[in-house]
């Protein structure tokens, strides 16, 4: 049935429907003008899609934000390339060099840390003994003694002092130390002079009441410094500075018991040590990946890799450590060898681990059905998860290494003695650690590897923590 409502609806659509067609006449339209086709361009299709990010770029701008980490990278930088550098440096002492005093021969045995050579100095116009010059470097051995009398020997005290007494023997006039070593006999009033005296001991005359030796020997100056007389004796022509050695390299770090220098000893035996530990983290870092990555995701070799991991690890590294290098001959090569037969274990496990979690995600399984190699499975989709482990895990196997290197040397399997390392200087001063004024010895190599071990701990955390991609700042 045909309703009025149907039929006002009709009439207004025929009434929209002739206004359209009247304006539409009136003006022409043309479709061009409508509608604006958009053009295609496919390289900014692609960037539609793009991303500047790239991962290791913005792993090492984590990384420079931690101030701390970035230092101890530029310590250890530092100390790396000193170890190398140091024994080109003028003024040094080889490191396996017995230091013996020129004058006496006698080894310069337990010398204190010292940053110079002077003992003490002479002012200009000081008179003094000076011997021949003993190298072409022109030092000259100088003292001030005139005479040394034997015990008991009598002389003449002209005028008494506290701590010298001016003296008189045989025409000679000079100075005696007055004190409880040389034991001088006095009478009741000393300052009633002149009087006979004698010591109970063997006595030195000074020319000065100043004593220019240094325990009995002589010290040593520049030539250029003094102006020898007809006499035999020399006269300072200006402050002269008087060396205990005829040299201005001291030993900064003091001697060892036998007169080696222990500044050249530490800074040979840190690189022998950082070469050990880089060497052991290079070895153990490609075995165990190796092996760890194949463990993992090949489940062919699962039983068979766990078995010889089970094999391997009940027996402890100490006793393969001990054996090892205790069978073949003590050496570089052998404790580096002792060291990787074993440590690649702990890596090759955690290795595995973590790819038994990851083999069988989505886009691994989208790899193995687009018919992508295992190889390339492995370099893209697997290691680039695990390069914050692995840092970690480098990082602290080097002052590991270290570490062992110490415990074996320690037990006396270590390096020979005559190849500095920082396990040789701790065993060395772990000896003399009773001794209060020795135990500088032990000192220095324990803060250079304190160093070392704790730099590479926080590296290594520090760069861990900004490989993970978590950590990132994305920017598109």
């Amino acid at each position: 049935m045909f309703s009025i409502k149907d039929s006002k609806s009709a009439k207004l659509e025929q009434a929209l429907e002739t206004q359209l067609k009247t304006e539409l006449s009136e003006e022409a339209i043309n479709e061009d003008e409508l509608f604006v086709l958009a053009e295609y361009d496919e390289m900014a299709g692609e960037k539609s899609g793009y991303s500047n990010y790239s991962y290791w770029r913005s792993t090492f701008q984590v990384f420079l934000k931690n101030k701390l980490a970035v230092f101890l990278v530029f310590v250890l930088a530092v100390l790396l390339v000193f170890t190398f550098i140091q024994p080109y440096l003028p003024g040094q002492y080889p490191a396996n060099q017995v230091n013996n005093h020129p004058q006496t021969g006698k080894q310069l045995s337990n010398m204190s840390p010292s940053l110079t050579t002077v003992l003490t100095s002479a002012p200009a116009g000081t008179q003094l003994v000076a011997e021949s010059v003993k190298d072409e470097d022109g030092w000259y051995t100088v003292h001030n003694v005139v005479d040394s009398l034997k015990a008991r020997t009598k002389f003449d005290i002209i005028e008494y002092g506290e701590e010298w007494c001016k003296v008189e023997y045989k025409g000679k006039t000079g100075y005696v130390k007055n004190n409880f070593q040389t034991k001088l006999k006095l009478p009741d009033d000393p300052t009633a002079v002149p009087y006979e005296s004698r010591s109970n001991f063997k006595i030195d005359i000074y020319m000065q009441p100043v004593d220019y030796t240094n325990a009995g020997t002589a010290l040593y100056v520049q030539s250029d410094l003094l102006t020898i007389g007809e006499d035999g004796l020399a006269t300072t022509n200006a402050d002269a500075e008087l060396r205990i050695l005829p040299s201005e390299h001291a030993f900064w770090f003091g001697t060892n018991n036998i007169g080696q220098d222990l500044w050249a000893r530490i800074w040979s035996g840190t690189r022998t040590s950082l070469f050990i530990g880089f060497a052991v983290a290079l070895v153990e870092a490609l075995v165990g990946i190796t092996i760890g990555v194949l463990w993992g995701y090949v489940r062919k070799l699962d039983r068979l890799l766990t078995e010889v991991y089970n094999v391997i690890d009940n027996i402890p590294n100490t006793i393969i450590l001990i054996l090892i290098s205790y069978i073949l001959k003590p050496g570089l090569s052998t404790l580096v060898f002792a060291m990787c037969l074993t440590g690649w274990l702990g890596m090759a496990r955690f290795i595995r681990n973590q790819i038994v979690i990851i083999r069988d995600r989505d886009y691994n399984l989208a790899s193995r059905c687009l018919g992508t190699t295992t190889t390339r499975i492995i370099v893209k989709n697997l290691l680039p998860y695990l390069v914050s482990v692995i840092t970690l895990r480098m990082a602290l196997a080097i002052p590991g290494a270290i570490g062992s290197e110490v415990f074996i040397t320690y037990i006396g399997l270590g390096l020979p003695v005559d190849t500095p390392s920082l396990g040789n200087l701790i065993n060395e001063g772990r000896k003399l650690v009773t001794s209060a004024s020795l135990r500088y010895q032990l000192i220095f190599p324990v803060i250079v590897l304190s160093v070392v071990t704790i730099s590479f701990y926080i590296i290594g955390n520090a760069f861990a923590d900004a490989a993970d991609p978590k950590n990132h700042m994305y920017k598109n």
